[in-house]
């Protein structure tokens, strides 16, 4: 199915900026014309996750701000990035978050890509540091010249409007209303448009290590 077949039910996923990065191995083995690039957006980390939520619009999120920080005015390279999640995978939103990262950026946990020789390797650049656990925080580094920058995300601070958790329990057992669920459904995506258009203060930090 083409994405223009795709009949979103949140407009506002059409207008978060995209995530446009070069990938080398695409172009080596034919899939890409040089120096076309691949081009990531927020439905694409919708369908990884096969939802929309505060976790995944602020994966997508991390990604954007992280690779910004690393490469300024160049062109991100996939498969170029090595990521450490601060924290085990079980900690919070860490693995729906770290699946989100890996899809943009390419590293990937021991299930990844070993490589040709010893070029576009993408295993093992994705891995959950347990011992210095940090809350929703993630350091990306650039392979090449191995900048580092530490991206923090604060879910917490995201206001929360009405009765957001009671009509939450009442849509999982099937009590609430065609109404409820619509207004349920309307609370929680705004949510998501928040993390995705900044509309929260101190929602994410980003620093250089």
């Amino acid at each position: 199915m083409c994405e223009s077949q795709i009949r979103w039910k949140q407009s506002f996923y059409e207008d978060v900026e995209p995530i446009r990065l070069r990938e080398p191995l695409a172009e080596f083995l034919g899939a890409l014309d040089k120096g076309e690039g691949l081009v990531f957006t927020y439905q694409d980390a919708v369908k990884l996750a096969g939802h929309s939520c505060p976790a995944v619009s602020g994966a997508y999120k991390i990604t954007q701000k992280a690779l910004k920080a690393l490469y300024g005015a160049e062109t991100p390279v996939r498969g170029e990035i090595s990521v450490r999640v601060l924290g085990s995978v079980n900690n919070g939103a860490n693995g729906p978050i770290s699946q989100v990262i890996s899809l943009i950026t390419g590293a990937a946990p021991e299930t990844g890509f070993a490589g040709l020789g010893e070029k576009f390797v993408r295993k093992n650049k994705l891995v959950f540091d347990e011992k210095n656990e940090e809350p929703n925080t993630f350091i990306f580094t650039r392979d090449d010249s191995r900048k580092s920058v530490k991206v923090a995300y604060h879910p917490e601070n995201i206001p929360q409007k009405g009765d957001l958790s009671g009509l939450f329990t009442k849509c999982i057992v099937a009590t609430a209303t065609k109404k409820q669920q619509e207004e349920f459904i309307t609370m929680w995506q705004e949510r998501v448009r928040m993390v995705l258009f900044e509309e929260v203060k101190d929602l994410f930090s980003v620093k250089e290590c």
